[in-house]
């Protein structure tokens, strides 16, 4: 009552045997396509590891570069910054993680929060009355007033541009993990499970357990059962191609590096830009907002003070060249792999599955 292993000579095969054949040929087929899938999968996850770890040392490395503008050139005001910068900073981190939001809602909020400080430390040093119904009058008041100028449109547009790329990269490593993920547990239909059960275990039945299958046979039951899995060739080949894209895109002149580091120099002109035409702010404000109550005595003469660079580049231009380093490692790996689902079924009768060296191999009906 066989169904799979007939054969015209005596077998040692039972129907209960072909069932446990199948369920093992299940199990081996997705442990060998989870083998072939582990290299390929544990490169994508060290390289999102690895571009997080970058991602977040040279966002350190930029919020830090940043706080230090206040401390250097915006000391009145340096305590109260610290909040607004480390928000900018956690809403760009999201943003670059996939986050729902975006890059000029992230910039336009630390501006808001900004105006109240700048305008109460910097451009009226003697107000004494910062309510909060004030300072939620001078934050609504940015977006009508402008007191910054093209300067926070321009840090937008320049954050955009590299963001965006690393957004993509970021989402597109997660896409390929679980595409990988998809394939292992394709499952097998019965047909294929019967074809494997042939090739493999039917010369068992009559005793044959050395013989294997010959490489031809071999490759043509693995493409009819990997057929599916082979169909995503096309996708994967332009799958890799938009990684490449993507890495030269973060490459490219909009780098994200560069435009992190530029965030204090457009914090910084903003700044100067608002201080410049701090007498027209006030006389706006005043119409919108009120009058603030004012000390008698001016608390601070040095309203613009030219700012001190920072000594930090030996960190900054680490993490730099790591990103840089790991970008480059990662394509050229991933471009070898671009005909991974095109080469599957060989990649699986290579090895200990089938007869190499002998003049003998099985072809699923015989010894040949």
């Amino acid at each position: 009552d066989l169904q799979i292993c007939q054969h015209r000579a005596p077998t040692c095969c039972t129907r209960k045997m072909e069932e446990s054949y199948q369920a093992a040929v299940r199990r081996e087929r997705t442990q060998s396509i989870q083998a072939l899938n582990f290299e390929l999968k544990y490169m994508i996850v060290g390289h999102i590891t690895a571009f997080q770890e970058a991602f977040e040392s040279l966002l350190r490395f930029a919020e830090n570069h940043t706080s230090s503008l206040f401390e250097a050139a915006y000391r009145p005001m340096a305590k109260e910054a610290a909040e607004p910068v480390k928000e900018l900073f956690t809403d760009i981190s999201l943003y670059i993680l996939g986050a729902e939001t975006t890059v000029e809602s992230a910039v336009l909020r630390f501006f808001d929060s900004l105006f109240p400080l700048v305008y109460s430390r910097l451009i009226n040093p003697g107000i004494t009355d910062l309510s909060e119904d004030y300072t939620e009058c001078l934050r609504l008041t940015r977006q009508d007033i402008n007191p910054f100028g093209r300067y926070s449109k321009n840090m937008v547009t320049e954050l955009s541009k590299s963001l965006w790329a690393s957004r993509m990269l970021s989402q597109a490593l997660s896409l390929g993990i679980e595409v990988i993920n998809t394939t292992e547990h394709a499952a097998l239909t019965k047909e294929c499970s019967k074809a494997l059960v042939k090739m493999q275990y039917c010369p068992h039945c009559q005793g044959l357990t050395l013989i294997r299958p010959c490489i031809g046979y071999c490759l043509n039951v693995m493409r009819g059962c990997l057929a599916s899995v082979s169909e995503l060739d096309a996708q994967w080949r332009e799958y890799i191609s938009t990684l490449e894209y993507l890495t030269n895109e973060m490459a490219a002149s909009h780098d994200l590096e560069i435009a992190l580091t530029g965030i204090r120099n457009s914090i910084n002109e903003a700044i100067l830009h608002a201080q410049l035409n701090g007498p027209q702010l006030s006389a706006t404000v005043d119409k919108v907002c009120g009058q603030p109550k004012q000390q008698e005595e001016n608390l601070s003469s040095d309203n613009i003070v030219p700012v001190k660079e920072v000594t930090e580049t030996q960190t900054f231009v680490m993490a730099h060249a790591s990103l840089s380093n790991k970008r480059r490692e990662f394509i050229s790996y991933m471009k070898r792999s671009r005909t991974f689902y095109a080469s599957i079924a060989e990649r699986l009768c290579d090895g200990d599955l089938v007869m190499r060296d002998s003049s003998t191999c099985w072809n699923g009906e015989d010894v040949v």
